[in-house]
């Protein structure tokens, strides 16, 4: 698919996909989200704002130029920042295609970055040349503001134009937490929050430290997404049990809100406020307890962000949604077009679909055709015959 190449949160070609529970498709301007919610749902949006995460600097031991590229830690506490996950590069820049970026030179517990003011050691390689946690020399205010002072925000080769930092931050930014954008949140804007309000759909917000989206190497991708923490307030938990209580749906405004929602609750003790970290991989077969739909950019098979999708439809919907967007030339990547996939409907509840004059499930298998299936596609996608 044809990646945004323009830094644009909200532009007004913007387009939106709807994905029904039926496996039915609609297409909207992206403006036009409220439209397609109903009162008592619940938009869930990650509020964390965008660090700038891209270091570039020194290999002290070889003199080689390299980028680090920050891509987690285990909390969100503010003094937690010294001790880095982060993916290294050679020489180079966003300018050339990440996959494309040349090595570091070999990295060695011990060895030293030199990052402009910022001085960080090696303490080990985490089984892949590129992926090293390090540690930040320096109290913790002087770390801060090295960051803020010489990071730039992680960036691909698709937008050619440097980022600036507000090119990343969503409307509703809080805490710096995340090392690439939330940027499904891009759809936000506060005319759109009083709409939702106007409707009688809730909002609520959690901190979620998203991670980076590619790495460049397929072996390392297929890592990907790495254990990233989250806060999730309990004004959140409350907002979500009401919508539960009144019928409404649970809608996530991105992969990391359907992740941190997820992890939250999948100990089977209901949904839990508080910090977490985020472990699990949603993919197909994973049972969804909290969110009912996702607003999502425009993924492709093999990503890390659409395996998450398949926790919500099956392969067969997946597949129709992928030619729908290429056939009508949606933009991909993080100022790309936007995806609303509801979670698709149980088999029994399609059969019922698919035959809407009977007056009983009994009566719906009866009619089905003489090999026992349904013509309905999502019955195919989920196995298709029937007993």
């Amino acid at each position: 698919m044809r990646p945004a190449e323009k830094a644009s949160q909200r532009p007004p070609d913007a387009r939106l996909l709807v994905v029904a529970a039926d496996g039915s498709f609609e297409h909207a301007s992206r403006a036009r989200l409220a439209d397609y919610l109903d009162p008592g749902d619940l938009v869930v949006a990650n509020d964390a704002a965008t660090l700038p995460a891209s270091l570039h600097g020194i290999h002290d031991r070889t003199g080689a130029a390299v980028e680090v590229r920050l891509a987690g830690r285990r909390s969100l506490a503010i003094d937690d920042v010294r001790d880095f996950t982060a993916v290294v590069f050679g020489a180079g820049d966003h300018r050339t295609r990440t996959e494309d970026r040349p090595p570091p030179p070999p990295l060695l517990p011990g060895d030293v970055l030199q990052l402009g003011p910022l001085a960080a050691t090696v303490l080990r390689t985490l089984g892949h040349p590129r992926l090293v946690m390090f540690r930040f020399a320096g109290a913790t205010d002087a770390i801060w503001a090295g960051i803020a002072s010489h990071g730039k925000p992680i960036q691909y080769a698709h937008v050619a134009e440097p980022l600036a930092l507000w090119d990343v931050w969503t409307s509703v930014a809080a805490l710096p937490a995340a090392f690439e954008p939330p940027s499904a949140g891009f759809v936000l804007h506060w005319a759109m929050l009083a709409e939702l309000a106007a409707r009688g759909i809730g909002f609520a917000t959690l901190t979620h430290a998203a991670g980076i989206s590619s790495t460049g190497d397929p072996a390392l991708d297929a890592r990907l997404p790495l254990d990233e923490p989250y806060h999730l307030p309990a004004a959140t938990v409350r907002a979500i049990a009401a919508a539960k209580a009144r019928g409404g749906r649970v809608v996530a405004l991105g992969t990391t809100v359907a992740r941190a929602l997820e992890d939250a609750a999948r100990h089977g003790a209901g949904l839990r406020a508080g910090l977490g970290l985020a472990t699990q991989r949603i993919g197909p077969g994973t049972p969804l307890r909290v969110v009912d739909a996702i607003v999502t950019g425009v993924h492709e098979p093999g990503e890390s962000h659409y395996e998450l999708l398949r926790a919500f439809a099956g392969d067969e919907v997946l597949q129709r949604m992928i030619a729908e967007l290429e056939r009508h030339g949606y933009r991909s990547h993080e100022f790309g077009d936007s995806v609303l996939l509801v979670r698709q409907a149980p088999i029994d509840a399609t059969i019922r679909r698919c035959h809407r004059n009977v007056t009983s499930l009994s009566h719906a298998r009866e009619e089905l055709n003489g090999e026992g299936r349904c013509p309905h596609p999502l019955v195919h996608a989920e196995g298709g015959a029937v007993s």
